[in-house]
């Protein structure tokens, strides 16, 4: 299946969490502390909100996908067209671990194409402080 991926910056994650509980009708499938994270079937969504400091609002978009088989077949569809590709192999980040590939639309608009395959003890690859983390600590493009 693949599912709609959309990351949220917010700045009060408990309000953000009972807002968005209340907006799918369901808990989120994994809290911690700075994030909370939504797996939807109706609609076939995977949401995610983090408090890292950031800016509020869409942080990136994206499409969750279900095996590796599928993540290269989109890889494959956007080398053909020559859209800029970042790889990105068992990246920690959002409490997962996964392959991804980043791509930017022709107008800029980060999209993060991914499979994950584990759970991850850690927001992003350096296991530090997610309150005092570089932006660029997780879930954002390498390039």
């Amino acid at each position: 299946m693949k599912r709609l991926h959309i990351h949220l910056n917010v700045k009060d994650i408990d309000q953000s969490i009972t807002y968005y509980t209340a907006l799918f009708g369901a808990e989120p499938v994994r809290r911690e502390a700075d994030y909370a994270k939504w797996m939807l079937d109706e609609p076939s969504a995977n949401i995610a909100i983090s408090s890292h400091g950031r800016k509020s609002g869409i942080d990136h978009v994206g499409v969750s996908l279900d095996s590796r088989e599928d993540l290269d077949a989109v890889a494959d569809r956007l080398n053909a067209i020559t859209a800029p590709l970042t790889p990105q192999e068992d990246a920690s980040c959002c409490y997962a671990r996964s392959d991804k590939y980043w791509s930017h639309d022709p107008q800029g608009a980060v999209w993060e194409l991914f499979f994950t395959f584990a759970d991850s003890d850690t927001y992003g690859e350096t296991g530090e402080n997610p309150q005092h983390a570089p932006a660029t600590a997780c879930c954002s493009p390498a390039a």
